[in-house]
């Protein structure tokens, strides 16, 4: 099989009908090809997926919709990490382009803009650090997170306490003290974003450090402690956000092998 016909773009649901766009998606998943679904295939899968789909075909997008992360390893912690800023580079680019930006300050406008940047690069370097063991892309939907100034400040300020969490939770589990010292460099940025954010909110000039606000996230003000999660409770957190089901092996479980 030609490389080309290793890759199949799904622009619309009506395609996995037709026996042509089939046979090419279920040979690509059985040879280890690449399926790319657009968002738009994502908001409509339920609506046409309906008595008239093939059941291979049903069960087919059913496993390209499916992400399952290994969190055994160091690479399945850092294919987490890489969902993870898969979900906040997404939000921010959305966020830049969206009408409600305008009415963010200057100032704001800079922070988000520069938010964006960081994230995109910290996407794009976990993608080139895993290479072939990266996880596919993932879908995810904002809808009502770019209504207002506001909700775009607070969906980002959740979304990078988020990333201060799971970063920190994952530390503890990676087995490699390189691995690790990549992971300490990229949550410092995360909280200097959270931290940034924080203050662009709060208007008492001392959010930012107030640890008391994210016992959610597991900080513990007391022992002045940031925020820590491990991944299974980090999941809930951002899964409103993602279309895409991710299937988490969670630590310490022995991973299964994969059924056809």
């Amino acid at each position: 099989m030609q490389e080309n016909e290793r890759t199949v773009v799904i622009r619309d649901t009506k395609q996995l009908l037709r026996p042509a766009t089939r046979r090419g998606f279920l040979r690509a998943l059985g040879l280890g090809g690449t399926v790319v679904l657009l968002p738009s295939v994502f908001a409509a899968c339920e609506d046409s997926f309906g008595s008239e789909a093939a059941p291979e075909v049903t069960e087919a997008f059913r496993r390209a919709n499916t992400i399952t992360l290994n969190l055994n390893n160091d690479i399945g912690i850092f294919n987490f990490a890489f969902l993870l800023e898969q979900l906040e580079a997404a939000f921010y680019e959305q966020a830049v382009a969206s009408t409600a930006f305008q009415q963010l300050s200057t100032p704001e406008q800079e922070l988000i803009t520069d938010l964006r940047n960081d994230e995109v690069t910290h996407r794009q370097f976990l993608a080139t650090a895993l290479g072939s063991a990266a996880i596919r892309p993932a879908a995810f939907n904002f809808d009502g997170r770019f209504a207002s100034r506001d909700t775009i400040l607070n969906t980002a300020l959740a979304l990078e306490q988020t990333g201060v969490a799971a970063y920190n939770g994952a530390g503890n589990n990676l087995s490699n003290v390189n691995n690790l010292l990549v992971a300490g460099k990229i949550v410092s940025v995360e909280a200097r974003h959270a931290a940034a954010l924080a203050d662009a909110l709060d208007t008492t000039g001392v959010a930012y450090a107030d640890l008391t606000r994210l016992t959610a996230f597991g900080a513990d003000d007391a022992t002045a402690r940031d925020n820590v999660l491990e991944a299974p409770a980090v999941l809930p957190l951002a899964a409103p956000f993602i279309n895409t089901t991710i299937t988490p092996v969670e630590l310490g479980a022995l991973p299964t092998e994969p059924t056809a």
